[in-house]
Formats: C-alpha cells, structure tokens, sequence
C-alpha cells in the first residue's frame, strides 16, 4: 500500500471520528415495549438521529473522495499485479536456447549465441573440429570470459 493511500484512509478516519464525537452522547437504555418509552426518551433519540445525520452529511464529501482515491489506488494495484503475473508466465514459458554444436552449426547460429559476433563465429568455424566445448578457450579462439557466456548452451557431437 503507497504513502499516500495509507494517509487517505487515516483522514478518513480522523474526519469520521471527529464528524461523529460531537454526536455521541451516552448510551441510552433501549425499552423492550413500546408502550414504556416515554417521550423524553422518543426526544433524545430524535436529537441523536438528526445529529449522526448532520455529521454524516459533513463528512459524506470526505468518505467520497476517500472511495474514489481508494478504488483508483485499486485498480493501479491491479493492473501491475496483472502484468506482473503476464511477465512470470512469459519467463516461465520461454523456451531455453537450443544447444549448438560447435562442430556442425553455421556461422549465423554461432552468431546469435550471447555475446558473440560473426567474426567470433568465423573463428569459431575456421578451428574445428573439436573434441571438447573447453578447446574454444585453449585453441585460443575465445576468451575465457566469452566462454563462460555460451558454454551452457554449447555442445561438442
């Protein structure tokens, strides 16, 4: 939840409280029969009603625009917990690159492996064969660190 949401809902709650205290009184005893009400009593319930509907309608603009700040603070939430959601399928669903074969993959598939460039791909060609992934940085044909980019998807056949 962002700042500002959290100081959205505690105004709202301080202007409830603070519409709404000057209204409470204490508590009254509720008659089990109509007919024990007096009209005293009848009297204070009409004043504590009018007085909850005064305050109510104070901070009924307050409460709605808290609404509209809160459903619109939703609904962002919402929409990035979608992407995010969207994006772990995407991950989870991408296929790994397929294993080259240094000895037999054209010079377009070196090419795409991470990291290299048609040269790289060309120097690659130029020293086959070989008997093992490693020889690319022993043969001097990569470095070490461009080796360790392309060995897990590299293979020797």
């Amino acid at each position: 939840m962002s700042p500002r949401t959290v100081k959205l809902i505690t105004a709202f709650i301080v202007l409830s409280i603070t519409g709404l205290t000057g209204c409470a009184q204490k508590p009254t005893s509720f008659p089990l029969d109509d007919r024990t009400e007096t009209q005293s009593q009848r009297d204070r319930d009409e004043k504590t009603r009018e007085e909850v509907a005064k305050a109510t309608e104070r901070v009924k603009p307050e409460v709605q625009w808290t609404v509209r700040k809160l459903s619109q603070a939703a609904q962002t939430l919402a929409e990035e917990a979608v992407a995010a959601i969207q994006g772990l399928l995407e991950g989870w669903n991408r296929s790994t690159p397929a294993s080259v074969n240094l000895n037999s993959a054209s010079e377009a598939e070196l090419a795409k492996l991470p990291g290299l460039t048609r040269q790289d791909a060309r120097r690659i060609i130029q020293s086959r064969p070989y008997r093992d992934k490693r020889e690319l940085v022993t043969k001097g044909v990569l470095s070490d660190g461009e080796y360790r980019r392309i060995r897990d998807v590299t293979r020797v056949q």
